[in-house]
């Protein structure tokens, strides 16, 4: 008789034990550690930073001028602020070709940080920011930046440029070039750029102006790496 209490009361105990686990299992604690995610993908509106790639180009440096008729676009976007975000059929048989090699490559999230990347160097390069600029580039197209800073300073020259807005980041090219995903987006913004000389003078530029600037930026990123950054690698004018 006292087995059978002995194994009623186990019985209890588990029950009871199962209850508590129930009751605690899947609650949050508000101290999870979120998930790693590549920070060139943003969730739904914050844009993220950029990392990682390296090759020759052909840089166009200074930054922005002038404006150039929109291309034909496919599978129009609104992001947020009404900025579009398209995949160009230039792009799409590359995106597919970069999806096959990392398929947590999403383009259109993508465009969300490379224009978080495209302010960042705009602003630090117009600052003669090089701390800034220097991990979001590669090594040549850093060097050309580098060199028009430094012309500049020469020239006791100060750059002044207002990022008002983005109209458009739209994916133009992508393709793989063996292990590095490359991913080029045209960039429609409105700026105010202005050049001042020692003196505070304005020798380029107008304030009170917002042009239209149209630009060609290229990233890449290494898909076999662990890192998930991209580093801008070419940058074009349109005009």
């Amino acid at each position: 008789m006292g087995n059978n209490y002995d194994i009623i009361l186990i019985g209890l105990v588990a029950v009871f034990l199962i209850l508590r686990l129930r009751s605690v299992l899947g609650k949050r604690t508000g101290n999870e550690q979120p998930p790693a995610r590549d920070p060139f993908t943003p969730p739904a509106a914050p844009p993220p930073r950029v990392g990682d790639a390296s090759q020759g180009n052909d840089n166009v440096v200074p930054l922005p001028t002038a404006n150039a008729p929109a291309p034909r676009q496919s599978s129009p976007t609104t992001g947020p602020g009404g900025i579009r975000a398209t995949v160009l059929p230039t792009a799409t048989a590359g995106v597919a070709a970069i999806r096959a090699a990392d398929p947590a490559f999403e383009p259109i999230g993508f465009t969300g940080g490379a224009r978080a990347a495209f302010t960042a160097i705009v602003e630090a390069f117009a600052r003669g920011d090089t701390a800034t600029l220097k991990p979001l580039l590669d090594s040549t197209t850093y060097a050309s930046f580098e060199a028009a800073i430094r012309g500049r300073i020469e020239r006791n020259e100060k750059a002044e440029t207002t990022l008002i807005g983005f109209e458009a980041s739209d994916v133009a090219g992508a393709e793989m070039q063996s292990s590095n995903a490359v991913v080029t987006v045209r960039f429609v913004s409105e700026q105010i750029n202005v050049v001042r000389n020692a003196d505070s003078q304005i020798i380029d530029g107008n304030p009170n102006e917002v042009q239209k600037v149209v630009d060609l930026w290229t990233f890449r990123r290494d898909t076999t790496s662990g890192d998930p950054n991209w580093q801008l690698v070419k940058t074009e004018s349109e005009g």
